[in-house]
């Protein structure tokens, strides 16, 4: 129960609200998804966490090298230009017409959102983020639904 707690907490956060996207913008975000590999989507994540270990508050947690960002960077912007210009070139032709210019992040939003999915999916992803699991008080929360709390003692 609690595994199942912290993942879906974990899949809630991946899975910020976007901004209303229309039929292009779908469009368009499905071919990113469907035109990439799962390296692909590896390096995306790889890329995400890159670009958060800058932060100031968690950055003395990571030992990023500026030449790890720099591959990181060459990496990404070769997909998204390889994505945008050559798999998804005509939706995305598309969504920037009749939607403009916010359709590409909108739709890169996805792409991360997907990559993030597969990289929560891993087991020793999973067993990190479910850690926080035993400094819970269940019986706390079941009183924030009316469950009436178990009984100590007697």
């Amino acid at each position: 129960m609690k595994s199942r707690a912290a993942t879906a907490l974990a899949c809630l956060a991946l899975l910020a609200p976007l901004a209303a996207a229309g039929p292009y913008t779908d469009d368009l975000s499905k071919c990113l998804v469907a035109s990439t590999t799962p390296a692909d989507r590896v390096a995306l994540v790889r890329w995400i966490f890159i670009a958060f270990s800058a932060q100031p508050t968690v950055a003395t947690m990571s030992a990023v090298k500026p030449a790890d960002v720099d591959g990181a960077n060459a990496e990404i912007g070769g997909l998204f230009m390889k994505l945008l210009t050559d798999s998804c070139r005509e939706k995305a032709k598309l969504a920037l017409r009749y939607e403009g210019p916010a359709t590409i992040q909108l739709s890169f939003q996805v792409l991360g959102q997907v990559a993030g999915m597969e990289l929560a999916s891993s087991p020793e992803v999973q067993a990190r983020m479910t850690g926080f699991s035993k400094h819970i008080d269940v019986e706390k929360l079941k009183e924030l639904s009316g469950e009436p709390a178990a009984r100590t003692g007697n």
